[in-house]
C-alpha cells in the first residue's frame, strides 16, 4: 500500500444527487418531491414564514408610535454649568463654547434644567430653558439668552 494507491472503500462514497436536472435525478419529479412550493423553480423560503402559520411578529400586539415631530434636546443641569465655570473659568456659556469643548454635539439642541445649585453669575445660551432654571440663574445675576 502506498500513498498514491489510497482508495475510499467500494460504496463508501457516492456522487451528490444533481436535483432537477432531468429524468437522472430521479424519475418524473426529477428527484423534488411531489408538487408543493419547495417543487417549483425560484423557491426560496421566506424570512420570518412558520408554515402558514401567523408568524410571531403578527402575533404580538403593536405598542406605541413614534412622534416624527418630537424635538430631542441635551439636558444640561445647573449643576453642570456650575462645574464647567469653575473648571475653566468662564462667566459666559454659548452654543459655540459648549460645540468647541466638545460638551455637545454641532446639531445638538440644548435645554437648560434647573438640577443642583449655582453660585456664579453666569450668561448662559440655549435653546430651551426651564422658568425654574432661568429664575435660578437670574436671580444669581447672570442672564439666559435663548437662541
Amino acid at each position: 500500500m502506498e500513498l498514491h494507491n489510497l482508495k475510499p472503500a467500494k460504496g463508501s462514497v457516492r456522487a451528490r444527487k444533481r436535483v432537477a436536472r432531468g429524468q437522472g435525478s430521479g424519475g418524473s419529479t426529477a428527484g423534488r418531491g411531489h408538487k408543493g412550493d419547495k417543487s417549483r423553480a425560484g423557491h426560496k423560503d421566506k424570512r420570518n414564514f412558520e408554515g402558514g402559520q401567523m408568524p410571531l411578529q403578527m402575533r404580538l400586539p403593536k405598542r406605541g408610535f413614534k412622534n416624527v415631530n418630537r424635538v430631542e434636546y441635551v439636558p444640561m443641569n445647573l449643576a453642570r454649568l456650575q462645574a464647567m465655570s469653575e473648571k475653566f473659568q468662564v462667566t459666559t456659556i454659548d452654543l459655540e463654547w459648549l460645540i468647541s469643548n466638545g460638551v455637545v454635539g454641532k446639531g445638538d439642541k440644548v435645554k437648560i434644567l434647573a438640577h443642583g445649585d449655582l453660585n456664579a453669575a453666569l450668561t448662559v445660551s440655549a435653546h430651551a430653558c426651564s422658568a425654574a432654571a432661568k429664575q435660578a440663574i437670574e436671580e444669581k445675576g447672570g442672564s439666559v439668552n435663548l437662541v
